[in-house]
């Protein structure tokens, strides 16, 4: 038996009208696209100080001694000398770094209870990371930008201005920037060292090859530990090591292996550790204002009238090194995560916050890979 003009009832449809399926929940599959986490590697890479109560920290810094050879006969002592003058005795240079806590910085999420209420999947977590990751960021980028002041300098933490580029490589207390196409940096001003590579205008892996030996080379002049030597690119040249020049991860040169094209990775360099980031800085933030160049931040690694560690041209930077004693961070309020439900707001607040500064420590410890090809 056939039935004619029975029309069945759409559990899916809408007031009877439009597509059937429109009410039907769709299938969530429990994952949450979120950006990916950047890599995020400077804390544990420098030195660390927590301090309980205060608003700086103090880092006493020294000089060396020197040796002289002995006059049989003569005295040890100034004041018993032929001449007066202090044959003898050392005269060690004594400063101190002092690094200031910033203001605090945070990272918030208001939650309305509605719109929890309507969502069909659990919110609380992902926002939480994303706030702490957001502070985690902002340090990473502070402490490169800090880096890079050290390296700039040319003035050491005792006071001895260097003005020529043989005179920074000379000096035992301040680093440099590195011209890693390798133009005539000596003719380029204090500070700039060239890199050693073919000068043609373009940097390539042979390039960072040649600038990374040549800042182990300064590194070693300086009596910079050998230990805990790192450098950090953007992935853009980091991927020319790995690409251009397979000789740092040719097995017929590093027996033990130091990377492969298979994996896109290397390890070293002129036992200098390699890493990438996407947080080297490579625009001209001089006259531009933002997080890292705050009011509220109290160390003006720079030195351009208190504005932190922005307003610095780095459109030019391609990368950093360092050794693990280069700068330090003080730290009064770390990491934290705070939540409150305001009921005549109705909704939760979630909060991420930290009270911290950083400095440079040891200039010498401090290079900056540049792509200037000036001359």
């Amino acid at each position: 038996m056939a039935y004619y003009g029975v029309e069945p009832s759409r559990l899916g449809q809408s007031n009877l009208t439009g597509d059937v399926d429109a009410l039907f929940l769709k299938v969530f599959s429990g994952e949450v696209l979120t950006t990916f986490e950047e890599n995020n590697l400077m804390m544990p890479l420098h030195r660390v100080r927590t301090i309980s109560s205060g608003k700086s920290a103090q880092f006493p810094v020294t000089g060396v001694a020197s040796a002289v050879y002995h006059t049989p006969g003569d005295s040890l002592f100034a004041d018993e000398s032929v001449d007066g003058s202090n044959t003898y005795a050392s005269q060690i240079p004594h400063a101190e770094k002092v690094i200031s806590i910033d203001g605090v910085l945070t990272s918030s999420a208001f939650l309305a209870d509605i719109d929890e209420a309507k969502n069909h999947y659990e919110v609380r977590s992902i926002y939480s990371t994303e706030i702490g990751r957001q502070l985690a960021y902002a340090a990473d980028k502070n402490l490169i930008r800090t880096l890079i002041a050290g390296a700039r300098k040319t003035t050491d933490r005792f006071g001895t201005s260097n003005g020529s580029t043989a005179a920074v490589i000379a000096s035992p207390y301040v680093g440099c920037q590195i011209l890693v196409d390798g133009s005539a940096a000596d003719a380029a001003g204090a500070g700039q060292v060239s890199g050693g590579g073919d000068n043609d205008g373009t940097v390539d892996g042979d390039d960072w090859v040649q600038s990374l030996f040549k800042m182990a080379e300064l590194m070693d002049g300086k009596n910079v530990p050998t230990e805990g030597r790192v450098a950090v690119l953007p992935p853009s040249e980091y991927y020319k090591l790995i690409a251009e020049n397979q000789d740092a991860i040719n097995r017929d040169y590093n027996p033990e292996g130091n990377g492969s094209i298979a994996a896109g990775e290397i390890v070293s360099v002129a036992g200098v550790r390699i890493l990438k980031s996407n947080h080297i800085p490579n625009t001209d933030e001089t006259s531009t204002a933002t997080i890292h160049s705050s009011t509220l931040i109290n160390n003006d690694v720079f030195g351009v009238d208190g504005v932190g560690y922005g307003f610095a041209n780095f459109s030019e930077t391609i990368g950093i090194g360092f050794q693990t004693e280069a700068v330090g961070t003080v730290k009064l309020l770390d990491l934290a995560m705070e939540s409150e439900y305001y009921m005549e707001r109705l909704g939760t607040m979630l909060l991420a916050k930290y009270a911290m500064g950083h400095g440079v420590l040891r200039e010498e410890c401090c290079y900056e890979f540049s792509s200037d090809t000036t001359t």
